[in-house]
């Protein structure tokens, strides 16, 4: 195939656009005027190469999150953090990057160390790049140089302290019988100095590994002491360190107390623009059950299959239906709502990058689409270069006819996606490809874990509330820029 530019389907929007209302069918779609210009930086063997990693990284997410590899006792300790002063908002920029994530900027340490950490609420322990040692294979992503990951120093800090064995937050990664691991230490001993064992945690691609610490979390307004972060000493595929924002006890929001956290992605480039917005971490006491104005809410499900205990993690929502324009798509029921083995359902996740569905789910959304979409041939050459699929030729039209994309959730809440959170156009003989993914796996035994994970590119220019304190999950449409 010719080189070809990348042309991004956000970008056109912005420049020139008018949408009004299909009268083609009975289905709600978009007609689109076409005006484009290419993103700079980015030949097209690149971007599909990018477009290819990013899809194939989704979809081993997604299976790292339906099927973890080792599911833990959960402890069953309240995290709390010292705090010096009693301030209750606290802010932090959220930037994109090309492979995947949007980043955090934390500082940990006496005096404070600052780095950048993938903002993930699919899991839970935070953990950075760690001594001088530390060392990141296949991290040859775009814009990052392995050889330059900036690391933290613990010798520079004199509030760090390696975990205990016997240290109650070592059992919130290694579960309640954690104690008969710390074998260099009497049963009766009070003073043991035996470290907590290292860990190592799989994120679908990419691992990571390394010894647990409590330090200080540094924030402009407020010190969190006492804080359980990784020390990670060997990494594969991650080329930041995570900020955990999950459900679990060592996760960010369990340990500060957060009541609520909220952000609102900047659309994504698949570059590092120097772009970025806030993300809004609160605090304090009291939960009181005030909406933010503007926004919808679904309430979260906890997913309490005792089987499989990491599902207790996610942040679950009820998704009740799928629109493709106006046509209800037909999903089954179970993979709608998690069953009595805790298999299906819809989790939020700002780790993964396009959202996953499972092929039972996938399959009749993009038939739908290819059906509302019959008058533009399918590109299939840049589908098995890409990744993606369907991805229909639209060149010679001036104008496309486009489908709505519509997720219906428990409590009425619509989310009602802006075209450039589910369609991309690709290349200068003009293809438009689906952002959403799926596997080849099908069968009963092919399935576990969530059918439907909803990833940050469907939540760019959203205003996203966790609302922890009332147990829901809130958005509304918002340029993030």
């Amino acid at each position: 195939m010719a080189s070809l530019p990348f042309v991004s389907f956000f970008s056109f929007l912005i420049i020139s656009s008018t949408l009004t209302p299909a009268t083609a069918s009975n289905t709600t779609s978009t007609t689109i005027k076409i005006s484009l210009s290419p993103l700079p930086h980015h030949p097209s063997s690149d971007l599909y190469q990018i477009l290819n990693n990013l899809a194939t990284s989704s979809v081993a997410r997604a299976h790292h999150l339906k099927h973890p590899n080792h599911p833990k006792a959960k402890a069953k300790a309240k995290a709390k953090a010292k705090t010096n002063n009693n301030s209750s908002l606290l802010k932090a920029p959220l930037f994109p990057h090309s492979y995947g994530g949007y980043t955090i900027s934390l500082s940990f340490g006496t005096p404070p160390q600052t780095l950048t950490f993938i903002m993930d609420t699919g899991s839970s322990l935070t953990w950075f790049p760690c001594t001088s040692r530390y060392l990141c294979s296949q991290c040859s992503f775009p814009y990052v140089d392995p050889s330059k990951i900036p690391t933290f120093s613990p010798k520079l800090s004199s509030s760090k302290k390696l975990l205990g064995c016997k240290n109650p937050k070592c059992s919130w990664l290694f579960g309640p019988d954690v104690e008969s691991r710390c074998q260099d230490c009497e049963p009766t001993s009070k003073n043991c100095t035996q470290t907590c064992p290292p860990y190592l945690i799989q994120y679908g691609l990419g691992s990571t590994g390394g010894l647990l610490l409590v330090e200080n979390l540094v924030f402009p307004q407020r010190t969190f002491q006492d804080f359980l972060v990784g020390c990670s000493i060997v990494s594969n595929r991650q080329p930041a360190g995570i900020a955990g924002f999950g459900r679990s006890l060592e996760s960010l929001p369990s340990q500060l107390g957060l009541k609520k956290f909220s952000y609102c992605l900047v659309s994504r480039r698949f570059d590092d623009t120097g772009v970025s917005s806030n993300m809004l971490l609160e605090s304090g006491s009291g939960s009181g059950d005030t909406k933010t104005p503007g926004l919808s809410y679904t309430p979260f499900y906890k997913n309490q299959v005792s089987s499989n205990t990491v599902f207790q993690d996610f942040y679950y929502v009820t998704l009740r239906k799928i629109l493709v324009g106006d046509k209800h798509v037909k999903v089954p029921y179970s993979f709608l709502v998690p069953g009595s083995d805790g298999n299906g359902g819809t989790i939020v996740d700002s780790g993964s990058t396009f959202t996953f569905m499972e092929r039972p789910v996938f399959e009749p959304v993009s038939k739908e689409f290819e059906k509302q979409m019959g008058n533009y041939s399918r590109a299939h050459e840049v589908e098995n270069i890409s990744g993606l699929a369907p991805c229909f030729n639209i060149s010679g039209h001036k104008s496309i006819q486009v489908p709505e994309l519509i997720f219906h959730f428990k409590g009425g809440a619509k989310m009602a996606l802006p075209l450039a959170n589910y369609f991309s156009l690709v290349g200068d003989d003009m293809v438009v490809c689906l952002m959403v993914v799926t596997d080849n796996l099908v069968g009963q035994g092919a399935r576990g874990g969530p059918s439907i994970i909803l990833g940050n590119f469907q939540q760019q220019n959203y205003y996203i509330e966790f609302d922890l304190a009332n147990e829901r999950f809130g958005f509304a449409k918002q340029s993030c820029v």
